[in-house]
């Protein structure tokens, strides 16, 4: 099983006990986080797509350590002018280790009869 899933602004393919390198998290760790912006799923060829996402499920994982990665250099150029720029930078990244892909308790939305009521009295 996998699923497609949101972590940070980026789109990851994950899978169970699976480690992955994302943008920086803002938590401790060791500590576990939950994911539940999913937006497909695949279980044995059976594929569900979000609209945009999957409500009640998520991903569960862990994180495992703060790091940097490796340099990106950055090479700008314009021919025949004499211009030439190199800039660099190390991404700040998190590892994470995906413990778990499963459904959780959907929230359940208000009843909006109250709302129905109000905008027949209105129109009365």
């Amino acid at each position: 099983m996998y699923a497609i899933v949101e972590i940070a602004g980026h789109q990851y393919k994950v899978q169970k006990d699976q480690q992955v390198f994302v943008n920086r998290l803002d938590a401790k760790e060791g500590a576990k986080i939950k994911f539940d912006r999913v937006l497909l799923t695949d279980k044995a060829g059976d594929v569900t797509v979000g609209a945009p996402a999957i409500n009640g499920l998520a991903v569960h994982a862990t994180i495992e350590r703060h790091l940097k990665g490796d340099k990106v250099l950055v090479f700008k150029k314009k021919r025949r002018k004499g211009y030439q720029k190199l800039n660099g930078f190390r991404p700040y990244l998190t590892e994470i280790r995906i413990t778990d892909i499963k459904k959780v308790a959907a929230k359940k939305a208000a009843p909006k009869k109250e709302a129905a009521e109000t905008k027949a009295k209105k129109e009365a």
